[in-house]
């Protein structure tokens, strides 16, 4: 199996790397920031960068032929824990049913740059 790399239209890294990888039934993402696809600049509130993060790893999924109830596991670096209840939020409005979520797991990202307040990567099985 060959190594595809999976970008989205409006979402790219500054350094070479893509969005996501996939090889085989398996897609793993690179970290996915709540950038504006129209801009490419971070907002400053948590709320819509959370929204954004969400899309991204939803176009994402998406592009390498996937679905949400196909993400395994996600990891998200939170710059304040007190914005856990908004990251809640887009987690609940993406992963409704609970008896069906990925794993998660969150940790403090103090030194995410600039004004990031919230980064995720996730893992996948197609």
């Amino acid at each position: 199996m060959k190594r595809q790399s999976i970008e989205i239209e409006g979402f790219h890294h500054d350094a070479p790397i893509p969005s996501a990888s996939k090889i085989g039934p398996f897609v793993v993402s690179s970290v996915i920031a709540g950038k504006d696809p129209k801009t490419g600049k971070v907002p400053d509130g948590i709320e819509e960068q959370c929204a954004l993060v969400f899309l991204h790893l939803r176009r994402i999924i998406e592009a390498a032929s996937g679905t949400t109830d196909d993400i395994l596991k996600l990891t998200v670096w939170l710059k304040d824990g007190a914005h856990r209840k908004v990251l809640n939020q887009e987690w609940l409005k993406m992963f409704p049913d609970e008896a069906s979520r990925p794993a998660r797991h969150t940790f403090s990202g103090q030194e995410l740059p600039g004004n990031m307040l919230v980064q995720v990567e996730f893992w996948a099985v197609l």
